[in-house]
């Protein structure tokens, strides 16, 4: 099972049928996906499933009907076990931003921390889960799919973000704050940052 964000709120894209109650239900095959992302944005839907019963065919089939584009990111740790965020639109987030020509995955997370926060030296140690999220762009709606790793820096310079990215503060947290700054950022952070244990169970 997928799990796409619009306007922050689950699309659950899946193979099975939940005997649940508090959730509408569409066919992927014959769903109009623009339909179902303004009533999200409306604020008409808070939690939908689109099903289809290949789960090998459920990303060929979203594809297929909204644009997407791909991204790459990284949390990234420093030498004290601090983790590099950004504020973005008032926001806490995380390093990211789109695919060039020619680049992977990986490259593209590289080049994208170092361009957004001023960090180098930077080492990718491990491939976490990829994020999904609709996003709306010259009128159309696209599907966001981020490609993130964990990295380490031995960076002891400045922290610059990129103004042109819109990008407000940049800092190294302490783990021990990261769980009060998730109250203030996006349910794909939430999720990178939980897969990591950085949040105390309390």
């Amino acid at each position: 099972m997928y799990k796409v964000f619009v306007n922050d709120k689950p699309l659950f894209l899946t193979d099975k049928i939940e005997k649940e109650t508090d959730f509408q239900l569409f066919l992927l095959n014959s769903v109009d996906i623009d339909k179902i992302i303004i009533k999200y944005f409306q604020n008409k839907i808070d939690k939908a499933f689109l099903y289809h019963p290949d789960k090998k065919e459920i990303l060929k089939k979203i594809k297929a009907k909204i644009p997407v584009q791909k991204a790459a990111g990284g949390v990234v740790f420093n030498d004290l076990g601090e983790v590099l965020f950004i504020k973005r639109g008032g926001k806490w987030d995380l390093p990211k931003g789109g695919m060039e020509k020619n680049e992977t995955t990986q490259q593209t997370a590289l080049r994208e921390v170092e361009e957004e926060t001023g960090v180098g030296e930077l080492k990718i140690i491990d491939k976490l889960s990829k994020t999904y999220h609709v996003f709306k762009r010259n009128g159309k709606y696209r599907l966001k799919i981020t490609s993130w790793y964990k990295m380490s820096s031995t960076f002891k310079g400045d922290l610059v973000g990129q103004l042109e990215e819109g990008i407000e503060d940049v800092c190294w947290m302490p783990v021990d704050q990261i769980s009060k700054a998730m109250d203030n950022t996006y349910e794909n952070i939430r999720l990178l940052i939980d897969e990591l244990a950085l949040l105390e169970s309390n």
